[in-house]
């Protein structure tokens, strides 16, 4: 790891000061995504989005959404190893922070703490990658039958 930095954070609480007066009970939805780039020949630049949306009832509290990123020195690691180092294990670094950053910005906007709970990145890139062997198996036997 060479870097770590927020890319953007923006926060919203359109039902602000009503949501204050109500009783403190919200659905929390967290969206999350990963992407990377290749910076140069060893560096790659990974971005974990977060999106989270605080609701009470049909009214929206607050929404966060942060891009966490960082920029992290890769050698002697190719194929399959590289994509479960970008997708999860450097992800995997970036979540505190990005954890903390929200933290931070909910309490700035008068709620209370939100901690997320720790996210199981290898098992979503586990999915993600059977999910794409699936799709393309599915489109390789599309093929066949033309």
């Amino acid at each position: 790891m060479q870097r770590i930095y927020l890319k953007d954070l923006s926060f919203e609480s359109p039902n602000s000061p009503v949501v204050f007066q109500e009783q403190w009970k919200p659905q929390v939805n967290l969206d999350l995504n990963t992407a990377h780039n290749k910076v140069s020949d060893n560096q790659y630049e990974v971005v974990l989005s977060l999106t989270i949306t605080a609701k009470l009832g049909e009214k929206v509290a607050y929404i966060v959404e942060i891009q966490q990123a960082g920029v992290f020195l890769v050698a002697g690691i190719e194929g399959p190893q590289l994509g479960q180092m970008l997708g999860a294990y450097c992800p995997n670094i970036l979540f505190p922070y990005a954890r903390e950053a929200i933290d931070g910005i909910v309490n700035k906007g008068s709620f209370p703490a939100l901690m997320l709970a720790p996210v199981n990145f290898d098992a979503i890139y586990a999915q993600a990658l059977k999910r794409k062997q699936e799709e393309a198996a599915g489109e390789a036997k599309e093929e066949q039958t033309h």
